[in-house]
């Protein structure tokens, strides 16, 4: 069958049950009724002799023949536009395009004031739209296609394309008054008999990197309060006997406001990396390339800020 006898509506049909898994969210993606997307579904069916998307419970599931072509899909369509000329081409001066990026209250407060300083520079209109990151998200990577950008640590299944954009380290915060402080310093007894506080991501039994490490010490630990995630909880810690282990980055930041002391950790240097991740559809894309790029920027500032404290 040649070119000429193939709609290539079609190819764009595709990708859309291909990255939603689903007939409806496809349909309404493109602007198309539920019949006529089970219908494209149908002629698409016919043409590659396969399902492509099998009922699985009340969810879809992609067939193996589908979850190869997704790639190839993907990059064939993004061929289509630039070919066509249906691309909108990206100038960042000028550009009024909204950015989805997922990341923790943590991230946040590591990542929005270097980040939107260098965009505001480069493009004053663009704009960020920041949310939580979604209990799913290490799921499959079609979820990573909610948005531009996730950030993110290393380590948690989170699929996609990832680069590192920042490191840190843990630390310990208590209230001044905290009778366990000696000499401003805190034993792994003190941390093992203190009641601790710890932030609660993404539902109850997700693991956060200082619950890992607290396990790979092996290490007890009596948790009195959670609260929801990791900005709250040096202010839960003051004017108690609390103790938490948090990211230093964040640690330092909040200290002053929250009014808790920051205490080198008993358990010497031990860390997180924080990663950006995103879809690898977005490769083709000349925004999401411009913001990867200035992502960079913002890595390289604060590896620089992180040499020159150490």
């Amino acid at each position: 069958m040649g070119l000429g006898s193939t709609d290539l509506n079609l190819l764009v049909a595709l990708e859309a049950l291909l990255e939603e898994g689903n007939v409806t969210r496809a349909g309404a993606r493109l602007g198309m009724s539920q019949p006529t997307m089970s219908g494209a579904l149908a002629r698409l069916r016919r043409h590659y002799k396969d399902d492509l998307l099998v009922r699985v419970g009340r969810e879809y599931e992609l067939t193996p023949v589908a979850r190869s072509m997704l790639p190839v899909v993907q990059d064939a369509v993004r061929r289509m536009e630039r070919a066509l000329g249906l691309g909108v081409p990206f100038h960042p001066p000028e550009s009024r395009r909204v950015f989805t990026v997922a990341m923790s209250d943590y991230a946040i407060t590591v990542l929005n004031e270097p980040l939107l300083r260098r965009i505001q520079e480069l493009a004053p209109e663009v704009c960020l739209d920041l949310s939580p990151i979604p209990e799913n998200m290490h799921e499959s990577q079609r979820e990573m296609l909610r948005f531009d950008f996730l950030v993110a640590p290393r380590g948690y299944g989170f699929r996609g394309d990832s680069e590192v954009v920042f490191r840190d380290r843990f630390v310990c915060v208590v209230d001044p008054r905290n009778e366990r402080l000696r000499d401003g310093t805190l034993t792994i007894r003190d941390l093992e008999e203190l009641p601790h506080a710890v932030p609660l991501m993404g539902g109850p039994a997700t693991m956060t990197p200082a619950d890992r490490m607290v396990e790979q010490l092996g290490m007890r630990r009596r948790v009195q309060v959670t609260a929801a995630g990791w900005l709250s909880v040096p202010f839960v810690v003051a004017g108690t006997d609390l103790v938490a282990i948090v990211p230093e980055r964040l640690a330092l930041r909040v200290a002053g406001a929250a009014r808790v002391r920051v205490v080198e950790p008993p358990f010497g240097e031990l860390g997180l990396v924080e990663a950006l991740w995103w879809h690898p559809s977005r490769n083709l894309d000349d925004g999401h390339q411009w913001l990867l790029g200035v992502f960079r920027d913002v890595a390289r500032t604060l590896g620089e800020r992180a040499a020159c404290a150490a």
